[in-house]
């Protein structure tokens, strides 16, 4: 599926939104990476089979326009007005409703209004100033599941370096505050989830959740 991308557009002068269109790339290793982000994402969902999905962080909207097309009720949020409005225009290009788009910061998620039957927060906590708030946040609007997804550390950088990315920054992605081990990050998000299962689609750690009760 094809998107219109924000392509490294920055709001109050940070980097919103994918800074290349990875989704559809011709790159082989580029789509062999994203095929099997893909493949872990897409078998979580269908295992859970959730009659709600709320992903926080949405970016364009490529998963939510995704999922409605597959029959789940699906929205999406993210706190930057620009991308929430390629997200919309994406939607309409599609003939779906940009309803399923809002601007909303994760730190301000409602339980009213933002809770869901699985919530999904993929590659969003690694742009946090602070992860456990967002975290917090996250506890308030996850009815039964969670996933929640980050680049695997310190291989993200390692990869970048080897195709000769960001060097100066020793590889880091642009945007990239945080950086977590597969083990670093199960124990974080384990002082507020339970954690159920872990896959590792490479180069990142994506876990399946369910709330503390």
């Amino acid at each position: 599926m094809s998107i219109k991308i924000a392509g490294g557009t920055q709001e109050d002068g940070v980097v919103v939104g994918n800074t290349y269109d990875k989704y559809s790339s011709r790159n082989p290793i580029v789509r062999w990476m994203m095929n099997g982000f893909e493949m872990a994402l897409s078998g979580f969902v269908s295992k859970i089979s959730p009659t709600s999905i709320h992903e926080i962080g949405c970016g364009e909207g490529y998963w939510v326009l995704q999922w409605n097309e597959q029959g789940f009720s699906a929205r999406g949020c993210d706190f930057s007005r620009r991308v929430i409005e390629i997200a919309r225009e994406n939607a309409n290009n599609r003939g779906m409703s940009p309803s399923f788009f809002d601007t909303r910061s994760i730190y301000d998620l409602n339980a009213e209004k933002d809770s869901a039957d699985l919530v999904v927060c993929c590659e969003v906590l690694e742009h946090l100033e602070n992860p456990e708030a967002g975290l917090l946040a996250l506890q308030r609007v996850v009815e039964r599941y969670l996933i929640v997804s980050v680049p695997q550390e310190p291989l993200w950088r390692g990869l970048n370096l080897a195709r000769g990315k960001y060097i100066s920054s020793l590889g880091n992605t642009p945007g990239h505050i945080n950086h977590w081990s597969t083990r670093g990050f199960i124990q974080l998000i384990s002082k507020y989830f339970d954690v159920i299962e872990v896959k590792s689609p490479l180069p990142w750690t994506m876990l399946l959740c369910q709330p503390r009760r």
